[in-house]
């Protein structure tokens, strides 16, 4: 089995996810490539101590990422930092030749990953991908095969969305997230909205135009001093958009984000009404899939129960639930079989492209045009 050698850029809560997706590796099947995490950088000396405690491979602890990347025996990186630092990390990343996964939203804006897309264009031998593991869970696979084989017929319309309560709690203190030096003014489009986007713009529903109604619910939060500080960046975005699918043909699409949600703890939906055929998801049943197909009679939802149906073969029996630890690991494994073999495994089995970034990139930048003007504005 091929190793492929990785240092993480950023090693808290996703950097984590990764690493332990790495320690059990053997739990996939079919896999002739794996990942070995060799190097970590962090500017919390305090976050090292779990890596280097569970992970006898790493041979290289800094706190100045330029190190990392200039290390010989790192052939690919992850980088989870703040937005505000995309372009650099990222852009330096792949000039050093390292092949990339990087955090959503790939740039704070769309100057920042105007950027990264110009430096990508220049090394075409560097695999980059940005990471979003909505599109592995057993459900959404079962969608992309349907949309594969034509089960909607046309789209009268799709409604997709993440939700969580993270900011639910008023006394929460500030974060980054919450000051657009380092989040950006998207707010929650970028920390969440690729997650919604990327079943869309797999499937090539591509928005034309959006109206977009964002809200600032909390305006100040505990700033941990005994003071408040303004929350400078939006809690929730509801965009309303025209999109077309590859025969042209137009139809309305919501993608909705999210941080203060009531009753959701962290949710991925996604509903598609077809004239042939619908079917709809939410990770609060996550191991259940309706479908709806139309055939002259009365209509009926099917409720089916997934299982472990997965794009790339893991050892867990086919009647047992998947749960968020295993679509991680299927991006992972998504990653390094195109890294390997040049492709996905299937088209709905990829990680988000640079090019479906670069879309989330234009359709955010429209939104925060629409609710500025009020209006609607073309993508």
């Amino acid at each position: 089995m091929k190793t492929i050698k990785f240092g993480i850029i950023g090693g808290g809560l996703m950097g984590r996810e990764f690493a332990s997706a790495a320690a059990r590796w053997c739990h996939l099947a079919d896999m002739d490539v794996r990942p070995e995490i060799v190097a970590v950088c962090d500017a919390n000396p305090e976050i090292i101590p779990w890596y280097t405690e569970n992970f006898s491979s790493i041979t290289q602890v800094t706190s100045d990422y330029k190190e990392l990347l200039a290390n010989p025996e790192v052939d690919a990186v992850y980088i989870a930092v703040p937005h505000n630092l995309h372009a650099d990390f990222f852009c330096e990343a792949i000039s050093a030749g390292k092949h990339l996964m990087g955090e959503k939203p790939f740039g704070i804006d769309q100057a920042a990953n105007d950027k990264i897309m110009n430096c990508i264009a220049k090394h075409p031998d560097v695999l980059v991908r940005c990471s979003s593991e909505s599109l592995f869970f057993p459900a959404m696979q079962r969608i992309g095969k349907m949309i594969e084989q034509d089960a909607f017929g046309r789209i009268i319309e799709v409604n997709s969305g993440f939700l969580h309560c993270s900011d639910m709690d008023m006394n929460k203190p500030i974060n980054w997230k919450r000051k657009l030096a380092f989040n950006g003014e998207y707010g929650c489009m970028g920390d969440l909205g690729m997650h919604a986007c990327h079943m869309p713009f797999r499937a090539g529903w591509v928005p034309q135009d959006v109206r977009a109604v964002l809200s600032n619910i909390v305006p100040e939060r505990p700033d941990g001093q005994g003071g408040m500080a303004s929350c400078e960046t939006w809690d929730n975005a509801t965009l309303l958009c025209s999109a077309t699918d590859a025969d042209g043909q137009s139809f309305p699409m919501t993608i909705k984000t999210q941080r203060i949600a009531p009753g959701n703890t962290n949710t991925w939906y996604l509903e598609i009404l077809g004239t042939k055929g619908s079917a709809r998801w939410s990770s609060k049943q996550i191991n259940t899939l309706e479908i709806m197909e139309y055939n002259g009679n009365e209509q009926a939802w099917q409720v089916i129960d997934m299982g472990h149906q997965m794009a790339h073969k893991s050892i867990t029996g086919g009647i047992f639930e998947a749960g968020f630890s295993d679509s991680i690991l299927q991006m992972w494994a998504a990653f390094l079989y195109e890294l390997e073999h040049g492709h996905p495994i299937s088209r709905f089995a990829g990680c988000v492209t640079p090019l479906e970034a670069a879309l989330s990139h234009r359709l955010f930048t429209a939104a925060l045009k629409s609710q500025r003007e009020k209006s609607v504005v073309e993508v």
